[in-house]
């Protein structure tokens, strides 16, 4: 493999890793969510629809960080 691949990778497993039950995602399907359980392989997320068990590998992002937009000056 190419470098930035092994680099690719090594980030989604890392970022898979530090999931922790609390945490608002995305899925890569575009499913909004919060982590309510986790195992070594899934994850349950909880949405407005119910609770839906995915593979941690179909988790997109994280959106419980701040975004920091930049203040409007008027």
């Amino acid at each position: 493999m190419m470098r930035p691949q092994q680099k690719k990778i090594k980030l989604e497993k890392e970022f898979e890793s530090n999931l922790k039950s609390g945490d608002k995602v995305v899925t890569k399907s575009g499913i909004h969510g919060k982590i309510s359980d986790l195992s070594d392989t899934t994850v349950v997320i909880e949405t407005m629809a119910g609770k839906i068990k995915f593979e941690r590998s179909a988790i997109s992002a994280e959106l419980t960080q701040k975004v920091n937009l930049p203040a409007k000056t008027v």
